[in-house]
């Protein structure tokens, strides 16, 4: 029955996607260029819906038999009308925000999903108490805005988020001990692949606050299933899995904050941007993304069966390595770049 869903939800997505194209136009679902944005046209958004409808469709198939299912698809709903609303009349931050609250409280009260122990990898353990609803909801909260802050080109949120999912199916085969993560990532990312047949460059309609959102939020909650009551190694997968959206998010924070901005002020310096001023084309830049979010990927499945030591020596190289781009490419500001000072003080030293 799964690969029935699978293959039902891919499909569907590739015949609703223009159905939604048509009403986006109808009720004025629409995206403006402005100096910010590449594309040169208006263009129709609400591509999420699709992705979603066609989620729901293989679930309806796939019928889980989980206590998780419907504090879901209830919560996913909330998340899905909060960007419906925004891809209409732009509703203000603040208004997205209390959408996203109400889709992480429904997580945490209603499906008992959250964050409570970790296993600390020398012995003991860590019991976040009350702590752990607060904590989860950052979780949420915190990933489904960073896949909306990447999607600034055709294809690019939703390739990341298909390696996303595709990654958490993959660790979910792995540690053979959650099916429900695996039918779930599996379906959301047949759902979202369906969609880049229309949303990859040239795009033919975008995913909007819809899509981002969505995915967004279901990535962080599949992971919390993926990972909740693990050890402090483990709890790092999803970190290291999503690397692109997190890392993105952090250095803008980063750039805003050292440019005198609020960290939420929109700027043209993302990722993405910053591979366009180097010289890459939209095709390239996206795919050189991709590679990015495949590699981090790879990195969280070695990192799960990993030792505590090689680890260890893993992040270390990870966030070395991150660091030395970052700072290549100007994505925290053109002036940050103590790693290469400190690489060229020592190199002096030694000359």
């Amino acid at each position: 029955m799964i690969y029935v869903s699978l293959i039902v939800a891919f499909l569907s997505s590739i015949l609703l996607t223009p159905l939604v194209k048509r009403l986006a136009f109808k009720i004025g679902a629409v995206d403006a260029p402005n100096y910010r944005k590449v594309h040169s046209r208006i263009m129709p958004r609400l591509g999420g819906l699709a992705i979603y409808l066609s989620f729901l469709i293989g679930l309806v198939i796939l019928r889980p038999d989980n206590e998780y299912t419907l504090a879901i698809v209830l919560a996913a709903t909330v998340i899905i009308v909060t960007g419906i609303l925004d891809d209409m009349y732009e509703i203000s931050a603040k208004a997205k925000m209390i959408g996203q609250l109400a889709a992480a409280v429904i997580i945490v009260f209603y499906g008992g999903i959250k964050i409570e122990v970790i296993n600390l990898p020398f012995g003991g353990e860590m019991d976040f108490g009350m702590l752990s609803i607060p904590l989860t909801i950052i979780w949420i909260v915190g990933i489904t805005n960073a896949i909306n802050l990447i999607d600034g080109l055709d294809g690019l949120a939703a390739g990341v988020s298909t390696i996303a999912l595709i990654t958490l199916a993959t660790m979910a085969f792995i540690m053979g001990n959650n099916p429900f993560v695996l039918a779930l990532a599996a379906l959301l990312a047949c759902s979202t692949l369906g969609f880049l047949f229309f949303n990859f460059h040239p795009a033919k309609i975008f995913m909007g606050d819809t899509g981002a959102l969505f995915l967004g939020f279901m990535i962080a909650v599949f992971s919390l299933l993926g990972f909740k009551n693990i050890t402090v190694v483990s709890f790092i997968i999803p970190v290291i899995m999503l690397g692109v959206p997190i890392s993105d998010t952090f250095f803008a924070i980063v750039r805003r904050l050292r440019n005198g901005q609020k960290w939420s002020d929109p700027d043209k310096s993302h990722l993405h941007h910053r591979l366009l001023d180097i010289g890459f084309s939209h095709k390239q830049t996206v795919l050189i993304i991709y590679g990015i979010a495949a590699m981090f990927g790879l990195f969280a499945i070695i990192f799960s069966m990993a030792k505590i030591w090689g680890a260890i020596l893993l992040v270390t190289v990870i966030l070395v390595a991150l660091e030395l781009f970052v700072e290549i490419i100007g994505l925290a500001g053109k002036n940050y770049r103590p790693l290469i000072k400190l690489a060229r003080i020592f190199n002096k030293s030694i000359n």
